[in-house]
């Protein structure tokens, strides 16, 4: 199985409270949750263009605006320096850590 397919498997609709916008995608990387609310980006390409780790890339498919949103390619890659959410003029991705289990 190639890592686009792997990323596509564990993608997750997903409705976070810290945005209260439904729709956002939610894929889980090694240390928390990338997510991305896919009909809100203008297909800048920023965050996919400087991504250190390659996680992200153009998708084929477009948003309802009629960009191209980026996809996760690499889920594992990502190592959580948050660079994507920082350059997005959109806000519409960002990652949230794994909350500690302590119990």
């Amino acid at each position: 199985m190639n890592a686009k397919k792997e990323a596509e498997d564990r993608v997750i609709r997903h409705h976070t409270p810290i945005t209260e916008k439904e729709g956002a995608k939610r894929w889980v990387v090694p240390k928390g949750y990338l997510y991305l609310l896919e009909d809100t980006c203008k297909g800048c390409g920023f965050c996919y263009t400087f991504c250190p780790k390659e996680v992200l890339a153009q998708a084929e498919h477009f948003n309802a605006k009629g960009y191209h949103p980026p996809e996760v390619v690499d889920v594992d890659a990502c190592v959580m320096c948050r660079f994507c959410e920082a350059v997005c003029p959109e806000f519409a991705i960002w990652l949230e850590e794994k909350e500690e289990d302590h119990g």
